[in-house]
C-alpha cells in the first residue's frame, strides 16, 4: 500500500524527486474560472459576490444576510458544549502566549558621526482571514490566523467562511468569538478573495489575506497578490518522520495516518535506518487502518504520496529531510537534540516520541500555518511578523551628514545619476 525506497540504490534520487514532484498546479480551466470571478467581483461588486455565493454554495441569501453579527458569534459560543469551550479557550491561551514572544519593537541607534538610524514597526490596518467551510470545520484555523494578527496590533480583522446550504458551524463561530474577530461574512471561494482584495460596498478592502482554502482559493490568492499581501500558497499537508529503533511503530503509523487523513493528496513519509522498523510500521498500518473513520482517504493518500525510506544512518536521514523541506518534521528518535543542529529546512520540528505533530495542529502554541511543497527552504510559519511591517528611520544633521553624503555622492556619480549626487552634495554646503 505504501511504497518503499532505499537510499543506497542507484535510482533513489530520481525516485525521491518523482515522489516530491508537485501535482497541485492548477489546470488552465481553473485559472480561467478564477480570473473571470475576480474580474466580475471587481467590476460589479456586491451583485457579483452574491450571485457567485448563491450559485457555488447552493444558497438563496440576500446581501444583508451575508454578515454574521457579534451577537450571533456569542450565541454560538454559548451553544457549544462547556468542555469544548474550555478546550478552545485553553488552545487560544497557549497560541497567544507563544505569539506574544514574537512581538517586534521599534528600535534605533546613533552611529559614530551622530546619525540616527533605526526601524519603526507598525501593524497592518486591516487583514482578511479565510476559513475553510463545507466538508469539515476548522476552529483551529481561526485561532491560528486571528490571534497573531491581534498580537501584532491589527485594528480590524475580517473573517470569511463559506456556509454551503446555509449551514453555519457553531464551533467555527465560537472560535471567532474567542479569537476576537471584528467582522464575519459567510462567503467563500475565489469570490471571497476578490471581495477582500478589491472591496465591495459590503466587504471592506483589506491589506493582506491569510488562511488556507481549496485550489480555487489558492489560485485566487495567487492572482490578487500585489494588490494585497498574502501569507502563502498552501499545498497539500505533509509530514516526514525520522525514526530509529526506539520509536513505537503504532505511534509512528498513527502519525502517518494523521497527515494522510487530510485528503488523498497529503504526503506522509517515514525515514529510518532500521529495516525491521519499517516492517513493524507496515504491520501496524495493516492492523490499525480498519479502525480509522477516514480509512479510504488514508489508504489512497499513503498509496499515492506515502513512502518508507531506508537509509544508512540518521545523518543521511537528515540530508534527505533537507532536500524534502517538509511542512512537519517529527524526530521520533532517542536523542532528537543531536539531530536538530543539522536541520536547515522544515516548517515545524517535533522533538522526541511524545511530541506528536497533531499537538501542533491544535494547541501546543506555535502556528500550524506552515510552508508546504518544499517552500520551507525559504519561508517561515505564519507569525506576528506577518501582520507587521517595518519602516526604516534615517535622521541626519548638519554635523553628522558629511561622511555618508560624500559616499553617496561618489557612488551616484559612478552610476551616472547626477541629481542623486547633487542632492547629497547640497547637504555638505551650509545654507
Amino acid at each position: 500500500m505504501i511504497k518503499r525506497l532505499d537510499a543506497s540504490t542507484e535510482d533513489f534520487d530520481s525516485s525521491l524527486q518523482a515522489l516530491l514532484s508537485s501535482s497541485d498546479e492548477p489546470e488552465q480551466s481553473i485559472l480561467d474560472t478564477v480570473s473571470q470571478i475576480i474580474t466580475d467581483v471587481r467590476t460589479r461588486g456586491d451583485e457579483a459576490l452574491l450571485e457567485h455565493t448563491n450559485r457555488f454554495d447552493r444558497r438563496s441569501a440576500s446581501i444583508e444576510s451575508l454578515e454574521i453579527s457579534q451577537q450571533e458569534l456569542e450565541s454560538a459560543l454559548e451553544r457549544i458544549p462547556v468542555s469544548l469551550r474550555k478546550n478552545l479557550e485553553h488552545a487560544a491561551k497557549r497560541v497567544r502566549e507563544f505569539h506574544d514572544k514574537q512581538r517586534q519593537t521599534t528600535w534605533a541607534y546613533e552611529d559614530d558621526a551622530g546619525n540616527v538610524l533605526g526601524q519603526k514597526v507598525t501593524p497592518l490596518d486591516r487583514v482578511g482571514v479565510y476559513v475553510p467551510g463545507g466538508k469539515a470545520a476548522y476552529p483551529s484555523s481561526v485561532l491560528m490566523n486571528v490571534i497573531p494578527a491581534h498580537v501584532a496590533g491589527v485594528e480590524e480583522i475580517i473573517m470569511v467562511v463559506p456556509t454551503p446550504d446555509d449551514e453555519r458551524n457553531d464551533l467555527v463561530l465560537a472560535a471567532a468569538a474567542i479569537a476576537g474577530v471584528h467582522k464575519v461574512f459567510t462567503i467563500g471561494g475565489a469570490q471571497a478573495i476578490a471581495a477582500l482584495a478589491y472591496g465591495t460596498e459590503l466587504i471592506p478592502k483589506v491589506d493582506k489575506i491569510v488562511g488556507p482554502g481549496n485550489i480555487y482559493v489558492a489560485t485566487a490568492k495567487r492572482q490578487v497578490f500585489g494588490v494585497v499581501g498574502i501569507d502563502m500558497i498552501a499545498g497539500p499537508s505533509e509530514v516526514v518522520i525520522v525514526s530509529d529503533s526506539s520509536a513505537n511503530p503504532d505511534w509512528v503509523a498513527m502519525d502517518l495516518f494523521a497527515q494522510a487523513e487530510h485528503d488523498e493528496q497529503a504526503s506522509s513519509i517515514l525515514i529510518t535506518p532500521d529495516k525491521n522498523f519499517i516492517e513493524a510500521v507496515e504491520k501496524s498500518i495493516e492492523r490499525l487502518l480498519p479502525e480509522m473513520e477516514r480509512a479510504e482517504i488514508i489508504k489512497a493518500s499513503l498509496a499515492n504520496n506515502g513512502a518508507m525510506i531506508k537509509v544508512d544512518n540518521l545523518k543521511q536521514a537528515i540530508e534527505i529531510v533537507n532536500i524534502i523541506a517538509p511542512e512537519h518534521l517529527e524526530l521520533a528518535v532517542s536523542d532528537p537534540d543531536a539531530l536538530l543542529g543539522d536541520i536547515r529546512h522544515a516548517g515545524a520540528i517535533f522533538m522526541g516520541h511524545y511530541s506528536a505533530e497533531s499537538l501542533g495542529d491544535y494547541c501546543a502554541g506555535p502556528n500550524h500555518v506552515l510552508p508546504t511543497a518544499r517552500t520551507a527552504r525559504f519561508s517561515s510559519p505564519l507569525g506576528v511578523y506577518d501582520f507587521q511591517k517595518q519602516s526604516s528611520i534615517i535622521k541626519c544633521s548638519s554635523g553628522s551628514v558629511k561622511d555618508i553624503a560624500e559616499t553617496a555622492s561618489a557612488l551616484a556619480r559612478g552610476e551616472g545619476l547626477t541629481a542623486h549626487a547633487r542632492s547629497a552634495e547640497f547637504r555638505l554646503t551650509p545654507k
